[in-house]
């Protein structure tokens, strides 16, 4: 069981018969009574974020989660297709539970996709991944001194802000829970 001292962001919760991970948590206290804990969850079958609010103490069911690590394939009307290397098993996750993870799946890479009672959930991401420029505006010597930003399109499609002195094809780290620049980086 787990207890709402155990929160910590991506935590994931059993709440009401549903699978959540925690996007943010605040432990938070009012002058006459008692403490509570204000969350924002995540559905990781459907993606909706809720937020909900939690005495102190109050305990919860934890999930119990398959890991398995996949190979990220293909995708194709909305669905994004996974194989299993060892047993050549493969399983599709749709559009919808994926959300904005699907900006960080490349072809032939290895992710760790969740399974809940048999059925795949979800892709356990890294907090950041190394993602190449396609597209963007030249870069302009002395661009580094200023913080101005502009649009770039990455490999997968994802569009961020990234600073003036970023140009095409190089690599840059990229947050996969805000999808925003960390920084300019080597090939990953």
């Amino acid at each position: 069981m787990l207890s709402t001292t155990d929160f910590r962001k991506g935590l994931k919760i059993k709440v009401e018969g549903e699978i959540y991970f925690i996007v943010d948590f605040q432990h938070a206290r009012t002058a006459q009574r008692r403490a509570f804990v204000r969350t924002k969850l995540k559905n990781i079958r459907t993606g909706a974020v809720l937020e909900k609010t939690f005495a102190a103490g109050e305990t919860f069911e934890e999930p119990d989660f398959e890991e398995k690590t996949m190979q990220f394939l293909y995708s194709s009307g909305g669905e994004y297709h996974f194989m299993d290397s060892k047993t050549y098993d493969q399983v599709s996750l749709t559009e919808e539970q994926l959300g904005d993870y699907k900006w960080y799946l490349k072809e032939n890479s290895e992710y760790k996709v969740m399974f809940f009672e048999g059925q795949p959930v979800n892709v356990d991401l890294p907090a950041s991944v190394v993602l190449k420029i396609a597209s963007t505006e030249p870069g302009i010597k002395g661009d580094s001194v200023t913080n101005l930003t502009k649009n770039a399109t990455l490999e997968t499609g994802l569009v961020v802000k990234v600073p003036l002195f970023v140009n095409e094809g190089e690599y840059v780290r990229i947050d996969t829970r805000t999808n925003e620049y960390i920084e300019r980086t080597q090939q990953g």
